[in-house]
C-alpha cells in the first residue's frame, strides 16, 4: 500500500517506529518527544491496540500519555474489521494530533486494519502533517512492506522470512523490532535480499527511528538502530538458493547508529550528527 499524496505547500506528519519495550513515563525519552511533536499539553493522542489480545493495553497507554502530560490521550477500540468502517471512531481519529499503534502481533493488524477506512484515514493523516508511531508490532506495520513473521539467526537464509503488506506510510523502509534482543539481523537481511529497494532498519528496545518530512532520520533511545541500505549490492544468491540454504550478499552498506546520529533516506548518507559533541 503505497503513501498518501502530500499536497503541494504541506509537510506530512514524522513516522515513528520504535523497536519495542519502550521506557515509559519519567525518562521515557522516546514517548515525551512523540508528545511534543505532536503539540505537548495541547496534543491529542489517539491509541491504536488492535495488535494486542491484552485488554488493558489501550488503557495503559491512555495512563502514560495523560501523565506524561498530553491534553488528552484516547484507546480507539478497533478491534474487529467491521470497527474499521466505524463512523464514531473514525470521526474521533480525525481529530488526532498523533496516533500511536502498540505492540502485540502486527498480523492482527494487517488482517483487522488493512484495506479499511481507519487504514486510509491514517494514511490521509499522516499526509496532512498528523504524526504516526508504533512500537513493536505497531512499528513493522508502518512501512509499505512488513516482516510478518521469521526466524532468528545473523545470516541470511532463503525462505526464513515472510513479508505481508502493511499500512503503506513510507515504502523507504523495512522495519525489524526487538533486534539485538532476538538477534534478527538475519532475517532482515533475507527481507532486503528478495527485492534490496528499501533500507533496513534493525531497531533495538528502547529505540526509535525518528523519520521527519525530509527523509532524515534522527535516533533517539537507549539502544541502536542497525541500518542496512543494500542500494549498492553487487551480488546476490537469492535467485538460486534453495529453502533454508545460506545467501550470499556482497557489497551491503551497513550502519549502526545511536541517539543523535542520523541517516537521510535520500542521499542514503550517515551522520554522527550529535554523537561526540561536548555538552555544556
Amino acid at each position: 500500500m503505497s503513501p498518501a499524496r502530500v499536497d503541494e505547500g504541506s509537510d506530512r506528519g514524522f513516522i515513528v517506529p520504535v523497536g519495542g519495550a519502550e521506557s515509559k513515563l519519567n525518562d521515557s525519552t522516546i514517548l515525551k518527544r512523540f508528545l511534543k511533536l505532536s503539540g505537548g499539553r495541547k496534543a491529542r493522542i489517539a491509541i491504536i491496540p488492535t495488535a494486542s489480545l491484552a485488554a488493558d493495553t489501550g488503557e495503559r497507554y491512555e495512563s502514560v500519555f495523560q501523565e506524561l502530560g498530553a491534553g488528552s490521550a484516547e484507546a480507539l477500540p478497533f478491534e474487529e474489521r467491521s470497527d474499521g468502517e466505524d463512523e464514531a471512531l473514525l470521526d474521533r481519529l480525525d481529530h488526532a494530533t498523533g496516533i500511536f499503534l502498540t505492540g502485540g502481533n502486527q498480523l492482527r493488524l494487517s488482517t483487522h486494519l488493512g484495506g479499511t477506512a481507519v487504514a486510509k484515514a491514517i494514511r490521509r493523516l499522516n499526509a496532512a502533517g498528523v504524526h504516526v508511531a508504533g512500537t513493536s508490532a505497531g512499528a513493522a506495520f508502518l512501512s509499505e512492506h512488513m516482516i510478518a513473521f521469521g526466524e532468528e539467526g545473523s545470516s541470511p537464509r532463503a525462505g526464513i522470512v515472510t513479508l505481508a503488506p502493511g499500512l503503506g506510510l513510507t515504502n523507504r523502509v523495512i522495519i525489524d523490532q526487538h533486534f539485538r534482543q532476538r538477534d534478527r539481523l538475519g532475517r532482515l537481511l533475507t527481507a532486503l535480499a528478495y527485492n534490496p529497494f528499501a533500507v533496513g532498519l534493525g531497531l533495538d528496545e528502547d529505540t526509535a527511528a525518528f523519520i521527519g518530512p525530509d527523509n532524515t532520520i534522527d535516533v533517539v533511545g537507549t539502544g541502536s538502530v542497525t541500518l542496512v541500505d543494500p542500494s549498492g549490492i553487487e551480488f546476490s544468491s537469492m535467485d538460486v538458493a534453495k529453502a533454508n540454504d545460506p545467501v550470499c550478499m556482497l557489497g551491503i552498506k551497513l550502519h549502526i547508529l545511536i541517539q543523535g546520529s542520523r541517516f537521510n533516506l535520500l542521499t542514503r548518507e550517515a551522520s554522527p550528527g550529535t554523537v561526540g559533541v561536548a555538552k555544556g
